[in-house]
């Protein structure tokens, strides 16, 4: 897998049982495409001289005008336009880079800022008018002051804090709470938007260095691959005559002002699809339901507190109950995803509201107050409900629900629907925040057919039960080498073996000849990575020669260090062998937040036995980069396509930091079919 697609499965998989796509609104305003064809500060002008020849490179006409925030000088050789989303953590990751930058070409570098407010960040919007309103009363330096403050503070930008921020900053607070009850900016917002979508940049964070596009979080060279190729073109136009004013616009003349359409895909070889008339065997239980029990249709809900797409589809399944009234029951089941830190005990909480007979009280309260659902928030919540707040308190610290819910997951991986939202209707699949009508059209199917076992002699009361009865119990396909384009993204093929080639020694723990082989594709870098680290051992303390565990590199591009420590860790390997890895693989996990150049130095001598003037000569020269990279396309290779961190059980792909549970039925699968 090349690293770009490393980066675009990551944002899947991560999020959450994933990466669905960021797509910004592409409403125009502000009379911004208009301004896209109009010469801003540092533009070339018409007749300026020697406009830049066609150099092939993929450059694009970005707008600067005055209306965008802007740092460092006009005459700067290098123009940066950063289109960027306050809430996004990608952003904020990438912010000590850009400040690196403006240290590192000092004079010869601005940054140009344009907002993209991604619709899933609910706290995007209003930062991003924030931002625009500190511009307004303080210009270009109120802005990257307020635009400091928001990215040193990411995880709080509610409204309050938006307020005091600005006090902080000294504005006018009676004009910034106007500005945001009004959307006073909002029109110039979306005018960024659509100069961003125009350019084919939907995601965040995205530039454009003197036009031309790169996209995400990379790492400083990456950056200054382009500048210092661009700082020569400029130098170039400046000896033909051309005024330092005048180069950005001399570079972006001939650029492209839109995105290329998308080469035609080449079709795939048949893939197998989710079969959408399949019925699964999705039991109640003593799960929390509203509606009553002997309902046409039941349709169950695998969901997640701390989920945005599991909030976004709140509203459509309240559109469902005031739709069809009687003839619906909804039931819900709890999967708290291991990557929500929050939704383990938000669901704890649900759960003994639910003992109180007040779920779906806490259900809407957690879902209405998603960005605030810390253990002090619950107790809160307790309080506001009327519930026994000392019974909440000991339901969070023991984990008392702990069993219900972990029946809940185990429930939806055996269904296939480890990601959230997942729904049955009926028992057949609805998987994520659909829109009203993809409900509508399943459950009217689900209606008549109801009504016509109800009028062959089915009571209504067992109705659902004879519905599922002989209802599948695991995913189940169909062959669809024609679907329409339309049709939904097929599901990762849980039975699908990978052959993932070998790229010779490889670090190992577990018995030589353990009858499961798991490969381990994962970055020092990753928080994800780290946090599954803990059932890693679980899993060897369990099975022990039962299962062998492989270390196999996959640093993505985003995580600036992660290439250099997994170099660095093939090279502790290369002389120690196993046991010198993994303690240093340990020490790396440990201290995530400390792996540059020195700290890897430091590690190697704690480890202790390796020869230090070899372990740096081999990270001067990345001399261990091949044997990394193999490991990435080693995966490319197979047709996987992975996130991190991501499991192989002999062969069957596990993708991200699941729980225990998840790895005990892969195994014991992979155990049976060994026998």
């Amino acid at each position: 897998m090349s690293k770009g697609s490393a980066l675009v499965s990551i944002i899947f998989a991560f999020v959450c049982g994933i990466v669905i796509g960021n797509i910004t609104s592409t409403k125009t305003g502000g009379g911004e495409e208009a301004a896209a064809n109009e010469a801003g500060a540092g533009d070339a002008k018409p007749g300026a001289a020697a406009a830049a020849p066609d150099d092939g490179l993929e450059r694009y006409q970005v707008p600067v005008t005055a209306a965008q925030p802007v740092k460092g000088p006009a005459d700067a050789l290098v123009t940066i336009v950063a289109v960027s989303d306050f809430q996004c953590p990608f952003c904020s990751r990438v912010e000590p880079t850009i400040t690196q930058l403006m240290q590192d070409y000092k004079g010869k570098l601005r940054v140009v800022w344009r907002n993209n407010p991604l619709p899933f960040h609910q706290n995007a919007e209003p930062a991003a008018e924030l931002a625009m309103e500190a511009m307004a009363q303080g210009g270009s330096d109120k802005f990257w002051a307020m635009h400091d403050k928001l990215f040193n503070n990411q995880q709080a930008i509610e409204r309050a804090n938006l307020e005091s921020y600005a006090t902080e900053l000294g504005l006018d607070l009676n004009k910034v709470k106007a500005a945001l009850d009004n959307h006073t900016h909002k029109a110039q917002i979306e005018g960024d938007q659509a100069v961003a979508a125009k350019l084919g940049a939907r995601g965040t964070p995205a530039f454009f260095i003197n036009g031309r596009p790169l996209s995400g979080a990379q790492p400083v060279d990456a950056f200054k691959t382009i500048i210092d190729d661009e700082l020569k073109r400029a130098d170039k136009l400046i000896k033909s005559g051309v005024a330092k004013t005048q180069v950005y616009g001399s570079l972006t003349k001939n650029a492209l002002t839109a995105a290329k359409a998308p080469e035609a895909a080449k079709p795939e070889a048949p893939r197998r699809q989710p079969d959408p008339k399949a019925v699964y065997k999705v039991p109640v239980g003593t799960s929390p339901a509203k509606g009553p029990a002997d309902a046409l249709v039941t349709i169950v809900e695998f969901s997640d507190f701390q989920c945005p797409f599991c909030g976004r589809v709140v509203a459509t399944v309240k559109q469902i109950e005031d739709t069809y009234g009687k003839d619906v029951r909804i039931v819900f089941k709890q999967n708290p995803l291991p990557f929500h830190q929050n939704a383990g005990p938000s669901a704890e909480f649900t759960m003994e509201a639910n003992d109180e007979g007040k779920f779906w009280q806490a259900h809407d309260k957690l879902f209405g107050s998603q960005q605030a659902l810390e253990r002090a928030n619950l107790e809160t919540y307790a309080k506001d409900l009327g519930l026994n707040v000392a019974k909440v308190k000991t339901a969070l610290d023991t984990n008392k629900h702990k069993a219900q819910i972990d029946a809940d997951q185990a429930l939806a991986r055996t269904l296939g629907a480890a990601g959230t939202p997942s729904f049955f209707v009926n028992g057949r699949s609805l998987r994520g925040a659909q829109p009203f009508e993809a409900f509508k059209a399943v459950i009217d199917e689900e209606l008549a057919k109801a009504k016509q076992l109800v009028s062959s002699g089915t009571p209504k009361s067992q109705l659902y039960a004879k519905i599922i009865e002989n209802g599948a119990s695991e995913p189940k396909f169909i062959d669809a080498p024609n679907a329409p384009a339309a049709a939904a993204p097929a599901e990762p093929d849980a039975d699908k073996v990978y052959q993932i080639a070998s790229t010779g020694k490889a670090p190992v723990k577990g018995a030589p000849n353990a009858k499961v082989t798991i490969l381990q594709f994962s970055d020092f870098q990753c928080p994800f990575c780290s946090r599954v680290e803990p059932t890693v051992k679980q899993v060897m303390d369990t099975y022990g020669s039962k299962v062998k565990m492989v270390w196999r590199n996959y640093p993505l591009p985003f995580h600036q260090n992660a290439m250099p420590a997994a170099q660095a860790a093939y090279e502790v390997f290369q002389q120690g062998g196993d046991a010198k890895f993994w303690q240093f693989h340990g020490l790396l996990f440990s201290n995530q937040q400390a792996i540059s150049r020195p700290d890897l130095e430091k590690y190697a001598e704690q480890v202790g036995g390796i020869n230090m003037a070899k372990f740096k000569a081999a990270l001067d020269s990345e001399k261990n980069k091949a044997a990394v990279q193999a490991d990435i396309d080693a995966v490319e290779k197979s047709g996987a396509r992975i996130g991190t961190p991501s499991f192989f059980i002999n062969g069957k792909l596990l993708q991200g930091a699941q729980p225990f549970e998840a790895f005990k039925a892969a195994i014991d699968k992979a155990l049976a079919e060994a026998k």
